[in-house]
């Protein structure tokens, strides 16, 4: 009689063993291996100059690392920077190349094709000259205040699904955890924003709009693990709370930009929380909004996700209360 439970026993701790390695795992692979393989990853940038200097800069450049495009003037060109089109670009003429970057888009880029333009203006034998058409502020050059945002975003989905369970506890508290969350995204949002740019000063834009992007990503992050919670329990906050933490941050790409990953994992990091409120924040912040559309849609369907999952919670909670209900009254 004293094996079953034992026995049981034993299962169970092998399960969390097992559990615990693949996390630990998982979390080495997805820290360890973009590391190991960044660098420029068909990161596109734009070519402006004659047809002839812009026909061998293709030919010697590594098709793996830049997508070239071409554009019909220096003009164009910085319009397309300025936009998101491209990360930045070359415009070569027969005295020099100017070397057109966005910095806030991207250093690690930025900085890869820096060294690419001076490359070439010696192959040339012409002088290089940089043009940061979209830098960081004069009081945060390296953008310091902006990466790290990220954990206070990844935590500010953590706390209201801890906080929140806590203080409202059981079926009847789930509405309120709920509101509770999107009330919080909105003055966590507002107050990021603020900080960074009235206390550090690390963006310029328009306030209102970095705010709205900052309360849209607290909001997918808070929400998706407070319906995973509330669906699945502790089990389903702690996936949820891996997937943002494990993998979301490592691959978000908010410190290099997201070209500097391999392919998939770049994809992948777009498409968790973290890398979507990354990408929407250096959007609004310092080019006006442009490239917000795809990162703003990305975390409303993961907000979308997480209210879904509490609905279905609270519609699950109903069923035993409404047959309580019932036999009282029969």
């Amino acid at each position: 009689m004293s094996k079953h439970p034992l026995s049981a026993t034993g299962r169970k701790l092998t399960l969390v063993v097992l559990g615990l390695a693949a996390l630990i795992t998982t979390m080495l692979c997805a820290f360890a291996l973009p590391s190991l393989h960044s660098g420029p990853h068909r990161v596109p940038i734009g070519v402006a100059g004659p047809e002839e200097a812009t026909k061998t800069l293709r030919q010697s450049t590594d098709g793996d690392a830049w997508d070239i495009r071409s554009y019909p003037t220096t003009e164009a060109l910085q319009a397309a920077v300025k936009d998101r089109d491209v990360s930045g670009g070359l415009a070569v003429t027969g005295h020099q190349v100017d070397i057109y970057t966005a910095t806030a888009g991207g250093p690690s880029a930025t900085g890869a094709l820096t060294a690419l333009g001076h490359s070439v203006a010696t192959q040339q034998s012409t002088r290089a000259t940089v043009h940061d058409l979209v830098p960081f502020t004069e009081n945060d050059p390296r953008g310091a205040g902006v990466t790290a945002a990220l954990l206070p975003m990844i935590f500010g989905g953590i706390f209201p699904a801890l906080i929140l369970s806590s203080a409202f506890p059981g079926h009847r508290g789930l509405r309120t955890r709920v509101a509770g969350a999107l009330l919080f995204s909105v003055v966590a949002g507002a107050a990021i924003a603020a900080v960074l740019q009235f206390a550090t000063h690390s963006v310029d834009g328009n306030y209102w709009l970095t705010a709205a992007g900052l309360v849209l990503g607290t909001a997918a992050l808070s929400t998706t693990l407070l319906g995973l919670q509330a669906l699945l329990g502790m089990a389903g906050f702690a996936l949820g709370g891996a997937l943002m933490m494990l993998l979301g941050n490592p691959l978000s790409g908010l410190a290099t930009g997201p070209h500097w990953l391999p392919t998939g994992w770049a994809t992948l990091g777009q498409l968790l929380p973290p890398g979507a409120s990354g990408s929407l924040l250096r959007a609004n912040a310092f080019f006006d909004g442009s490239g917000a559309g795809l990162p703003a849609l990305t975390l409303a369907v993961w907000a979308g996700i997480g209210i879904t999952l509490a609905l279905l919670a609270d519609r699950r909670g109903r069923r035993p209360a409404t047959a309580r209900s019932e036999a009282a009254t029969a």
